[in-house]
């Protein structure tokens, strides 16, 4: 991990996790204007078992914390993995009725 980029791709409704030139991770998600559910994270192969798809879950959760206008939806497995060994981000979940 030596030059990370994270974007925010909207058109395709997916967070992006570059390193150098190389596209290494991805999280796709839903926005229904409330909540953003987080549906799919994705490492291409040659790149898993380098923490690239803990980096892109927490810059995602990072970019919808500071926006303030959204509650989380841990669709996704590994995402829901994520937020049980991070608690203190536990506020940011969507309480389901």
């Amino acid at each position: 991990m030596t030059d990370l980029r994270f974007a925010d791709d909207r058109d395709a409704s997916r967070y992006t996790l570059h390193d150098g030139d190389d596209l290494v991770s991805v999280l796709d998600y839903r926005d229904d204007g409330r909540t953003i559910a987080l549906v799919r994270s994705f490492t291409i192969p040659t790149f898993r078992g380098r923490g690239y798809a803990a980096v892109v879950v927490e810059h995602a959760v990072d970019a919808i914390e500071q926006a303030g206008d959204r509650e989380i939806l841990p669709v996704c497995w590994y995402v829901g993995e994520w937020f049980e060994a991070h608690p203190e981000r536990a506020h940011l979940l969507h309480a389901r009725s």
